[in-house]
């Protein structure tokens, strides 16, 4: 798994501390979670404001088959 070097300054890190500590592995752990979490939220954001511009209508959605016939 590639290695990215963040430097936090001394408060962010204690607070980080106090829920993940370093000496249980858990820090690494909860900073990949945070970014995973907000990168899913920005994505999200970019979807909504996406349907914001371009709403889906029933009028003009293009018929689709089910997809259990695909299988055949």
């Amino acid at each position: 798994m590639p290695q990215v070097l963040v430097h936090f300054d001394e408060a962010t890190l204690q607070a980080i501390d106090r829920i993940a500590p370093a000496a249980k592995r858990q820090r690494a752990g909860f900073i990949r979670r945070a970014v995973k979490d907000t990168l899913f939220l920005r994505e999200t954001e970019r979807m909504r404001d996406a349907y914001r511009l371009q709403p889906d209508v029933a009028e003009s959605a293009e018929v689709w088959e089910l997809p259990e016939k695909w299988k055949e």
